[in-house]
């Protein structure tokens, strides 16, 4: 991997995120949080309908990495459903490495789902691992988990902006990375609550599929690129909302 701006050289994704913390940056009112997604050239977040197929083995590798430096991730219902999600930081050497950066060994884990139409039967809701908080407008009950799961319920619909003052002043979450979808995406850029964006894009081309933001913002997201890396081929922006 090398580093093409700023300060162009050989680095790693280790050197990257070296001195990396949100935490630091998090505001009073909600915690700071950050989008990683992986694209294709032509802008598409998906292939088959998953993330997977998109992003290399260096992409993965960041993702693992991000995650020991936020206190929670979010996904929404539709990531949930398309990924199947298991353990966060199934490594335990990471999980010593969230702690040593005084994080607690598992990440929050938060889910949007409106109507409360998750996977029972995926992986993360099998573990007796970390907690689990779903935010949802539906009146429905989970199943029977061997998962720590809450559910916190919104009248109508959901509110973001709500969403993270809870996990700010409830649960005191000072950075909180977002794993998708779209939508998700979407929302939290429309209502001004994104503060970076990792985005990985792929050299590949798949005409089909959603992007990475999908919905009409009510004004044009400005961003600055803090860092751009490459390697073979795919590259690893961060950027910052100007």
């Amino acid at each position: 991997m090398r580093r093409l701006l700023p300060d162009p050289g050989p680095t790693s994704v280790e050197e990257q995120l070296e001195g990396y913390r949100p935490w630091e940056e998090a505001p009073a009112e909600r915690p700071f949080v950050a989008m990683n997604f992986a694209s294709t050239v032509d802008g598409r977040a998906t292939i088959g309908g998953k993330s997977g197929p998109i992003g290399s083995d260096e992409d993965t590798h960041l993702l693992a990495r991000l995650r020991t430096r936020f206190d929670a991730v979010m996904i929404g219902a539709g990531t949930m459903r398309a990924e199947r999600y298991g353990r966060l930081v199934a490594n335990p050497e990471q999980r010593a490495r969230r702690e040593r950066l005084g994080l607690s060994p598992e990440p929050l884990m938060v889910i949007v789902s409106g109507r409360l139409d998750l996977p029972w039967d995926a992986a993360l809701f099998e573990q007796d691992e970390g907690e689990i908080l779903v935010f949802t407008a539906s009146e429905d009950e989970p199943p029977p988990l061997t998962a720590s799961l809450e559910v916190i319920r919104h009248e109508g619909r959901v509110d973001l902006a709500a969403v993270l003052a809870h996990l700010r002043h409830q649960r005191g979450i000072r950075a909180l990375l977002s794993e998708g979808g779209p939508r998700l995406h979407s929302e939290l850029q429309a209502g001004n609550l994104v503060d970076e964006l990792f985005l990985t894009l792929a050299p590949k081309l798949s005409g089909a599929g959603p992007s990475i933001v999908e919905g009409e913002l009510p004004e044009v997201a400005s961003l600055q690129l803090a860092w751009l890396l490459e390697a073979e081929s795919e590259l690893f922006a961060r950027y910052r909302r100007a």
